[in-house]
């Protein structure tokens, strides 16, 4: 699979208005369904942050779990979900972050990362940031030390990027 190229967008379903009016919705099923697109996305997601010493991969449900377990296998590193309110079972720590209408609450076990573990963040799309934002506080509340975003998608129109400059960001596919 190293170094094949294969044009990605190929697997991405445009869906228009969905789940709304006016929003078209980029659906990445086509692409896990095909052996090939999904490696090939894996790799490329994983590509910069080789040989990073990356301890975990941290990602958001439900999406973000597919390529974070996926991108921890290829760098040989753990795998820490960071899941909506009420959805682990040992003791937690969480963080509440501004949605369009209303907020929503993101968590992670306490004992998901240790202080100073090198920690790379994992989503399928990068939209308003609002989620991302969120999910790297709660890691950084637990002392891990982010080292990278890596996404599938960027929504640049949506300039979620902005609200996570501190950060390398690397996405695959801008729209």
């Amino acid at each position: 699979m190293k170094n094949e190229t294969i044009d990605l967008r190929q697997f991405i379903r445009d869906i228009p208005d969905f789940p709304k009016q006016g929003i078209l919705f980029r659906d990445i099923t086509p692409l896990l369904a095909d052996a090939r697109g999904l490696a090939c996305a894996i790799e490329r997601l994983t590509e910069p942050f080789q040989d990073k010493g990356i301890n975990v991969v941290a990602a958001v449900e439900a999406r973000g779990f597919i390529f974070g377990s996926a991108v921890a296998k290829a760098l040989g590193a753990g795998f820490v979900p960071i899941r909506k309110k009420g959805k682990l079972p040992y003791h937690t720590e969480s963080v509440c972050y501004g949605l369009e209408y209303g907020q929503d609450t993101v968590e992670v076990h306490t004992d998901a990362v240790k202080s100073g573990t090198s920690v790379l963040m994992v989503d399928d799309l990068l939209a308003t940031g609002g989620t991302m934002v969120a999910a790297c506080e709660l890691i950084e509340k637990l002392g891990g030390q982010i080292h990278g975003l890596t996404f599938l998608i960027e929504l640049t129109d949506l300039k979620g990027r902005d609200k996570l400059q501190q950060y390398d960001i690397h996405t695959v596919l801008s729209y």
